[in-house]
C-alpha cells in the first residue's frame, strides 16, 4: 500500500523520454470459454452483449461470431494501424495455436508475444497445483507455437496464486498481474525477485464492454488523451512515468472505435520526448536502471531481533518494541517511518504511568549523567551535535538550575528534540516551557520523545 511514496526513482527512459507509452494487444479469440473445447459452459466475459450470461453445456452463437470477429476481422485492423509500432501482445497459448496467420503477422511486425496463460478463463477457483499445470502447459505450447518461450505473463483472470506461482517458475522478465504504479516495481517471493510491470483497465477498451463504461471512440479518445497528457507533464517536471494502453481484437478492432484509437496516438506521437516500447524492452530497462535491492525487512524479523534492534528506539524502553512487534506489521513497515509508526502507537496507547516511565528515563540535558559518560550512545550523539558537551561554567551553571526548577515542577527530565535544534533555541525552549501547567508539559515532552525516536531511526535505517 505504500509504494514508492515521495521517493519515485527517476525513470531514466531512453533518451531522456518523458514518458513510455505502451500497447498491448490481447489476443484470447479461440481459447475462450466454449464446450468445444472442453469447457462446461459458453463465454460470457468482454463481448458486445454486456452482462451476459454464461450457458451451461451450451454453445453460444452469438458471442462465438464476436470473439470470432476479433480474429477475423479486428485483429488485421489493428494489425494495419500498429504494425510500425512497438506492440506486446498477451497471447492466450490455445488461441495462438488456433491462429498461426495471426502469429506470423506478429512476428512480421516485431511485436512482442508474452503469454496471456493457457486458456481465457477464470482462474479463481483453481487449486495451486491445477493453475501451475495450465501455467507450464501455456509455456510449452507458447514455446510450440510462436518459437521461443514468453519472457512476460499476464493470466488476467488470476487468483490469489498467480503472481507468485509466474515468480516461482522463475523465466518471467516481468509479470504484469498487477494496477497498482505508473511504474514497474520488485517484489520478493522467497529468494526469487519478481518484477512487476503493472497493466490498466482504465485505458482499457474493455470498457466499452462494461457497464457504465465507453460508449463511444470519443469517450475512449478523451480518455487517453488525458491519461497522456497528465502522465507527459509528470514527465516534463522531472518524473516521467508509463502509460499502458489496452486493445482486445473484438473491441478496439471495430470499425467505429478504431478511428478514436489512431486519433489518441496521432497525439502521443506528436510530442518530443515520447517512448513508444514493448513490455519487455521496459522490463529490461528497469532492471538495468533499478536492480532489485534485498534489505533487512522488519517486518519478517523475529521478535528478538526486533526488540534487540528497536528496543532503544524509545530511551530504555524495549516494551515498546515488543509491543510493536505483536502489530499487523508488513512491508509498509519496513521503512523508518513505519516503524516509527509503530512503535509510537504502542506508546500513545499505553498508560499514563506507562509513559511517565519512558520520560523519566531519559537523562537530563547537560546533566550529571553526560558528565560521568554514562548516557547511552544515541544521547551522548544527540546532546553533543549541539555542542551540550562543550558547556561554559555558566552555561552548566544555567542548565541546572533550569533541570533541577523543571524536574521539581514536573517530576521528569526536560525533553526535546536537540538535532531539531541549537543550543540557542533549546535555551529558549527551558526557559518557556517551564512556565506551562503539568498537562500541557506531559504531553509536549511525549511530543518530543516521539520526534526523538524517530530521528534516530532516519538515522538507523539512512545507516
Amino acid at each position: 500500500m505504500t509504494g514508492y511514496g515521495h521517493d519515485v526513482p527517476a525513470a531514466n527512459w531512453p533518451n531522456g523520454a518523458k514518458i513510455a507509452v505502451q500497447i498491448v494487444v490481447n489476443y484470447e479469440e479461440g481459447g475462450e470459454n466454449n464446450v468445444l473445447h472442453g469447457d462446461a459452459a459458453s463465454e460470457a466475459f468482454l463481448s458486445e452483449i454486456v452482462g451476459a450470461a454464461a450457458w451451461p453445456g451450451q454453445r453460444h452463437w452469438n458471442m462465438e461470431s464476436i470473439y470470432e470477429y476479433g480474429a477475423r476481422a479486428g485483429f488485421w485492423r489493428l494489425h494495419r494501424l500498429l504494425k510500425d509500432t512497438p506492440v506486446t501482445v498477451y497471447g492466450v497459448a490455445t488461441a495462438l495455436a488456433r491462429a498461426p496467420h495471426q502469429v506470423a503477422a506478429m512476428k512480421d511486425a516485431g511485436w512482442e508475444i508474452a503469454s496471456h496463460g493457457l486458456k481465457w478463463i477464470e482462474y479463481k477457483d483453481f487449486s495451486e497445483a491445477d493453475e501451475r499445470a495450465h501455467m507450464a502447459e501455456a509455456i510449452a505450447l507458447h514455446t510450440e507455437v510462436v518459437g521461443e518461450r514468453p519472457r512476460g505473463w499476464y493470466t488476467g483472470r488470476c487468483s490469489g496464486n498467480t503472481v507468485r506461482l509466474a515468480a516461482e517458475e522463475g523465466g518471467f522478465a516481468y509479470v504484469a498481474d498487477s494496477y497498482a504504479d505508473d511504474l514497474p516495481y520488485w517484489s520478493e517471493f522467497g529468494r526469487r525477485d519478481q518484477l512487476i510491470v503493472p497493466y490498466t483497465l482504465d485505458c482499457n477498451d474493455m470498457r466499452f464492454a462494461t457497464p457504465q463504461g465507453f460508449n463511444s471512440g470519443d469517450q475512449f479518445e478523451a480518455y487517453l488523451k488525458d491519461s497522456f497528457d497528465v502522465l507527459y507533464g509528470e514527465g516534463v517536471e522531472g518524473a516521467p512515468k508509463m502509460l499502458s494502453i489496452g486493445l482486445h481484437c473484438r473491441l478496439a478492432g471495430r470499425p467505429g472505435r478504431v478511428a478514436a484509437l489512431k486519433r489518441a496516438l496521432d497525439h502521443m506521437a506528436a510530442h518530443e520526448g515520447v517512448w513508444f516500447a514493448t513490455r519487455f524492452e521496459i522490463a529490461e530497462h528497469w532492471a538495468a536502471e533499478h536492480p532489485a535491492k534485498r534489505k533487512r525487512r522488519p517486518s519478517k524479523m523475529a521478535r528478538e531481533e526486533f526488540v534487540g534492534e528497536f528496543g532503544g528506539v524509545f530511551e530504555h524502553s524495549p516494551w515498546i518494541a515488543d509491543g510493536a512487534y505483536d502489530l499487523e506489521l508488513g512491508p509498509t513497515h519496513d521503512t523508518a517511518t513505519g516503524v516509527h509508526n509503530a512503535l509510537s502507537r504502542v506508546f500513545r496507547s499505553a498508560s499514563e504511568e506507562q509513559r511517565l516511565g519512558v520520560l523519566t528515563a531519559h537523562p537530563d540535558l547537560a546533566g550529571k549523567l553526560a558528565e560521568a559518560k554514562r548516557l547511552t550512545a544515541e544521547s551522548t550523539a544527540e546532546q553533543a551535535s549541539v555542542g551540550l558537551d562543550e558547556l561554559t561554567d555558566e552555561e552548566r551553571a544555567t542548565f541546572t538550575r533550569l533541570n533541577d526548577a523543571y524536574v521539581a515542577k514536573f517530576g521528569f527530565p526536560f525533553i526535546i528534540a536537540v538535532r531539531d535544534n541549537t543550543k540557542a533555541s533549546i535555551m529558549a525552549a527551558f526557559e518557556a516551557r517551564i512556565e506551562n501547567d503539568r498537562e500541557t508539559e506531559f504531553a509536549t515532552a511525549c511530543r518530543q520523545v516521539e520526534r526523538i525516536a524517530e530521528l534516530r531511526l532516519i538515522e538507523k535505517f539512512g545507516a
